[in-house]
């Protein structure tokens, strides 16, 4: 697998208009614990944008500390093959375990403000998203973290989180399979 600074690089090729990846470059250099937890300034997490076979859906999660409905994903925990972790996430917060990675380059990147809540303080979140691809037809569960977990129609979810970051990656779906 490449980097995590290589595929960065490379979704700034592909996406030069985004600002975001030079954030994220930054912050891979000049941050000495940029994977973990603990560093209260930031951290990298990994997330899954699941998209099922014919494309039309995408799991999501009604995340409970935030309520608000989100991609699957969550803090690498110290693991610098963000891949691994949106899979990890996948599966955790789903129940799902059979996962077909559509790519390993990066699908969509975004850094989000968390807010403070209980012992955590406000912090950033670095999330480096990967479009992987699962059966709506097997049943999933929901975890401690969520609300609910379900397969959302990508017309659909515009009406229950109409946010840039979803709403970009709601477009490339569509870019990429919708034509």
């Amino acid at each position: 697998m490449a980097s995590l600074r290589q595929l960065i690089e490379n979704y700034c090729a592909r996406y030069p208009i985004e600002k975001t990846a030079q954030s994220m470059l930054s912050f891979l250099q000049a941050d000495k614990n940029p994977f973990s937890r603990k560093n209260h300034h930031g951290h990298f997490t990994g997330s899954a944008w699941i998209v099922n076979p014919d494309k039309s859906k995408i799991l999501m999660t009604h995340h409970k500390k935030i309520d608000k409905w989100l991609q699957l994903g969550g803090h690498a925990d110290d693991e610098v093959d963000l891949l691994k972790v949106s899979q990890r996430e996948a599966k955790e917060e789903s129940g799902l375990c059979n996962f077909v990675i559509l790519s390993k380059e990066i699908f969509d990147m975004d850094i989000n403000e968390f807010p403070s809540i209980g012992s955590e303080p406000r912090h950033l979140h670095y999330d480096i998203r990967f479009l992987l691809e699962a059966d709506h037809e097997e049943s999933v569960t929901v975890s401690d973290e969520s609300y609910d977990v379900a397969w959302i129609e990508l017309d659909k979810i515009q009406q229950i989180n109409s946010e840039d970051s979803i709403m970009r990656m709601v477009k490339k779906t569509k870019i990429l399979y919708q034509g």
